[in-house]
């Protein structure tokens, strides 16, 4: 199905979520009808934060607001629905776009697996009915479920409609840059110059495909590295909760600006832990690189000053291949926690693989190497 279609079906003019591969499409179209105008679209930080958005768009305008996501984001979704959205609260209705990555009888990555299967069942627990559009579902058919939700959104209840994978197509195609020239795989193998034996943990996403293939490379195994295949937002709270446990080993851990932003109160938190042996490496491209490049929020924001309003003792920059290795060079002897925002260019190579090994085997040989 076109996706001009499928918007003009739900007929919103408001929408906010958080961009997935399986809504390629969609959040195209969104980025190209309202380009920098916040009052019929934004990305938010993440998916809990998006419904909290559409709630204060509906109080302002008693419109039915679209929060769209990847089912993996239902886990964030569940506190403002069973607390704020509910009819036993406040009953504000809202329709939800979710990709479904991991739906049964469809290959997918393991961190998508037991997801894709709960997906529908998460829906109905929060009393939230669905309907899946599939490739072959016909707009007359999504008119119909959209107007069968009509009764329920009236009653202060919310729906979903999820996306099978291949589901919404666009001939429109956004490519979506920075000014930055340093790519990520470029400042992951400096990295991996100075870090030595150190344990990395690291972020969702390219960022851990990455440094799998490096250290492929490089033919030095992967027993240092925690590669977060789901849990996005969540690597630098991982990395603390080792860190402190481990004071006399430095600690790395490699994040994204996404990522960051998703959950920054893990910032304040490092901040107020204050393990000396923990360096946060962020890299910023400024997007949502993994599912597609749209961009985030990071350009309006200064990690460095972040993190130190939140009482790291160190915060560096840098956007060059001289001006990382410097920086890195700089903040060996220091005691942290400390944060390293690299600046770099979106994209990846074309043949970037991925893991061989599964999150259980990850997990069993970087305890090996760490106990």
């Amino acid at each position: 199905m076109k996706v001009e279609g499928f918007l003009n079906i739900l007929g919103a003019d408001f929408y906010t979520g958080v961009p997935d591969s399986l809504l390629k499409a969609l959040c195209n179209e969104l980025l190209h009808r309202y380009p920098h105008d916040p009052r019929h679209h934004i990305i938010a930080a993440n998916e809990g934060n998006a419904a909290a958005i559409a709630a204060g768009y509906h109080l302002a305008t008693g419109r039915v607001p679209v929060v769209y996501l990847q089912n993996s984001g239902e886990g964030n979704l569940v506190n403002p629905v069973a607390s704020l959205l509910h009819p036993d609260v406040y009953g504000i209705p809202a329709l939800f776009v979710v990709g479904w990555r991991g739906e049964p009888g469809i290959h997918d990555e393991s961190q998508h697996v037991f997801q894709g299967k709960i997906t529908r069942s998460l829906l109905d627990v929060l009393e939230i009915p669905s309907f899946v559009v599939r490739k072959e579902t016909t707009e007359a058919e999504l008119a119909e479920a959209r107007k069968q939700f009509d009764d329920v959104l009236a009653a202060g209840h919310q729906a979903a409609f999820v996306i099978e994978k291949g589901a919404l197509s666009s001939d429109r195609a956004m490519d979506w840059k920075n000014s930055y020239l340093l790519t990520r795989e470029q400042a992951l193998e400096i990295l991996l110059e100075f870090t030595g034996d150190a344990p990395i943990i690291s972020t969702t996403g390219k960022a851990s495909r990455e440094l799998y293939e490096l250290r492929e490379k490089r033919g030095g195994g992967h027993g240092r590295d925690f590669l977060t295949v789901g849990s996005m937002g969540h690597a630098s709270s991982i990395a603390l909760g080792y860190a402190l446990q481990r004071p006399d080993e430095s600690v790395y851990v490699v994040d994204g600006d996404g990522a960051a932003l998703m959950h920054m109160g893990a910032m304040a938190i490092i901040g107020q832990a204050q393990p000396k042996n923990l360096v946060h490496v962020l890299i910023d491209n400024e997007a949502h690189e993994s599912v597609g490049g749209f961009p985030t929020a990071a350009k309006n924001v200064d990690f460095c000053a972040v993190s130190q309003a939140c009482g790291y003792r160190s915060a560096i920059e840098a956007d060059s291949e001289s001006s990382l290795r410097d920086a890195l060079a700089a903040l060996r002897g220091k005691e942290g926690p400390a944060i390293l925002v690299i600046r770099c260019a979106i994209g990846a190579r074309a043949d970037l693989g991925r893991p061989k090994t599964m999150p259980a085997e990850n997990k069993q040989a970087f305890m090996r190497k760490s106990l």
